[in-house]
């Protein structure tokens, strides 16, 4: 990390900050306090507001977990965030994804993938939803502008809602990973996709 991290746990001048390390832990359990975490508490106005955004983002909407977690995957590519991926992959896996899905996801170039893989990847958890997902995703981060094409082919199988909050986690992550990324939270600068330990 380009600045220490607070100490763990983080020491508190005021009852509101203490309040706010209280919210942090109690969304984190059983796990301790991340990397994150500990950078974030430098600024314990800031650390409550992204835990409070962030819990909602993660844990009270209802897109389906393999959603979630394949838009937060494919922006950690797209910006080399490898801590988010390191964080996230497995999250990605356990709502099933499998190797072959996530094989596409880690794909510099969406375009580059072949028709077996594509096929291989289906079989594999990726299927038309998942795609167009992945698409949105994709272009979100990479150009900010999405094509009609690619906002058409997402409205076409995700309700309102769910387009919404594809696009509020996509949004969301963005600011994960520049914040992760800016900083080298969890020393993953430079490092890639498969030097992660899960």
């Amino acid at each position: 990390m380009r600045i220490p991290y607070v100490p763990n746990p983080p020491a508190t001048t005021t009852e509101e900050e203490s309040a706010i390390v209280s919210r942090i832990s109690a969304r984190r359990a059983p796990r301790p306090l991340q990397a994150l975490d500990l950078a974030l508490l430098h600024s314990p106005p800031v650390a409550d507001g992204w835990n409070a955004f962030l819990g909602a983002v993660r844990t009270r909407t209802l897109l389906a977990a393999s959603l979630r977690e394949l838009a937060i995957c494919r922006v950690a590519v797209c910006n080399s965030a490898w801590y988010e991926w390191g964080h996230h992959a497995p999250l990605a896996a356990a709502a099933g994804l499998g190797p072959a899905a996530l094989e596409v996801v880690k794909r510099g170039d969406l375009g580059d993938v072949g028709e077996k893989e594509r096929e291989d990847a289906r079989r594999d958890g990726l299927g038309e939803k998942e795609w167009a997902v992945l698409k949105y995703a994709d272009q979100m981060t990479r150009v900010v502008r999405v094509d009609d094409a690619t906002f058409e082919e997402l409205r076409r199988l995700c309700d309102e809602r769910e387009v919404v909050e594809v696009t509020a986690t996509v949004a969301a992550y963005n600011c994960v990973s520049r914040f992760l990324v800016a900083l080298d939270v969890g020393e993953r600068n430079g490092t890639g996709p498969d030097d992660v330990k899960h």
